[in-house]
């Protein structure tokens, strides 16, 4: 008998779909960026800096931020990671924070 009852609500077809409002459709719009003249310095620790920040950040953002200290840029790349789901593996973190306190806006950082 609970067999039956349960057996009875099979069967019964996928409700159907909502209709999209007449006259909606969809398009494909492309956008022209701006071009960003600014290049990262070429070399073993910025190569590590383009390959996990330049997905989301300008190389102009990132060569126009105030100095830091290892700590914080420890810091900023914790929060990419955990706030921002960034794909950045632990192990680089030490590469990447030499990588970017090399950027030549960073010169000689903060204590």
């Amino acid at each position: 008998m609970l067999a039956m009852l349960l057996l009875s609500g099979c069967g019964e077809p996928p409700t159907a779909q909502p209709a999209l409002a007449p006259g909606f459709t969809f398009a494909s719009k492309s956008i022209t960026l701006p071009e960003d003249r600014t290049t990262l310095p070429v070399g073993a620790a910025t190569a590590l800096v383009a390959q996990n920040c330049t997905g989301c950040h300008s190389a102009e953002m990132l060569t126009t931020q105030p100095k830091l200290n290892a700590k914080t840029w420890a810091a900023e790349i914790a929060k990419m990671r955990t706030v921002y789901h960034a794909p950045i593996d632990p192990a680089d973190d030490e590469r990447l924070v030499a990588g970017l306190m090399a950027l030549p806006t960073q010169g000689s950082p903060r204590p």
